[in-house]
């Protein structure tokens, strides 16, 4: 591998700019190809961030030999295909959440990367946001006794949006579980594990599309209630509350900057700032795994995202969610 880790960008668009903003803080990182099915679209890109190489068909970048890892940001119901076309050419993934629609197209995508000893990890940052890292560290260590009740929400307002939006249109894997349930679920996940029940109900719009779910993970000794909607915005806030004692990750949760603690009626607010967006974080993740020859993250494991994908699963079905696509 060359002294710089070379990253290229599957689906210009306003994630992998948000994403492209916190590469550029990575020493030892460098964007050196783009592509998009629109070369209009590519060129773009490729001069907003000087990319030496711009392709108008993604198949074209995996072939090209330029990139040791791709960042696939693209509409969902595009990454299982795309993800597993780079493992096949013996490029490393970093791939949006979800990794797939569900968890069958996970479970391909993962044997891909096995298959091609090529490296595959779910952009899931959270993960590796020092503030939520902490929470898990103190959890994990009894800080606050054993877990009893989580609360995690994450909505705002989408019902503006165009519905050809990836948001709004069912061909696009729409709705808001997929979207931003996946965060709610995702804490409760890291926390607390495999619940051994779920409740939920959604709210739909007229063309199908799920856009609020009320959730309820129950487990042996603690529940937890998650949120996601389109239809309001909502505080955004996470509440993990122990026999001994509460944390706190403020508005805006899933990219947290602080955490607080509050124990024996003692409060405590503890700042963690951020490097760039939030993105920083697992970037580094992916560089280091993939120094180690890695094909997947210990943090953020293979086995974590089927997980995921099964409990994504899970709650579209007490919903009745489901795409014209699937079958």
């Amino acid at each position: 591998m060359e002294t710089k880790i070379r990253w290229g960008i599957v689906g210009p668009g306003k994630i992998a700019r948000k994403f492209v903003s916190d590469l550029l803080l990575v020493d030892d990182a460098e964007v050196t190809a783009v592509a998009s099915r629109s070369m209009e679209r590519a060129k773009e890109f490729a001069e907003e961030y000087n990319v030496e190489h711009t392709f108008g068909s993604y198949d074209e970048l995996f072939q090209s030999g330029t990139v040791d890892i791709v960042y696939i940001a693209t509409p969902h119901n595009f990454h299982k295909e795309l993800s597993i076309k780079a493992l096949e050419n013996g490029i490393g993934v970093l791939c949006e959440k979800p990794m797939g629609v569900n968890r069958a197209e996970v479970a391909e995508q993962v044997n891909a990367s096995k298959k091609h000893n090529a490296f595959l990890m779910e952009a899931m940052w959270s993960r590796f946001n020092p503030s939520i890292k902490k929470v898990k560290e103190l959890v994990d260590a009894g800080e606050i006794g054993d877990l009893k009740y989580l609360y995690a929400d994450f909505a705002f307002y989408a019902l503006d949006r165009d519905e050809d939006s990836r948001l709004l249109n069912p061909n696009l894997a729409s709705g808001t579980i997929l979207d931003i349930g996946i965060y709610p679920i995702f804490l409760s996940y890291l926390l607390l594990g495999m619940p051994e029940h779920i409740m939920a109900s959604s709210k739909f719009h007229d063309n199908g599309t799920e856009l609020q779910t009320s959730m309820i993970f129950d487990y042996p000794d603690a529940q937890a209630m998650l949120y996601s909607g389109f239809t309001s915005r909502s505080r955004m806030d996470a509440e993990i509350s122990g026999e001994k004692g509460e944390l706190f990750l403020k508005s805006r949760w899933h990219e947290a900057d602080e955490y607080t603690m509050v124990k024996e009626d003692e409060t405590k607010k503890f700042s963690l700032p951020l490097k760039g967006i939030g993105y920083y974080y697992e970037i580094l993740e992916v560089h280091e795994c993939l120094r180690s020859n890695k094909t997947e993250s210990d943090l953020w494991s293979h086995q974590n995202s089927l997980d995921l994908s099964e409990l994504l699963d899970s709650v579209r079905k007490k919903c009745g969610v489901s795409f014209p696509f699937e079958t």
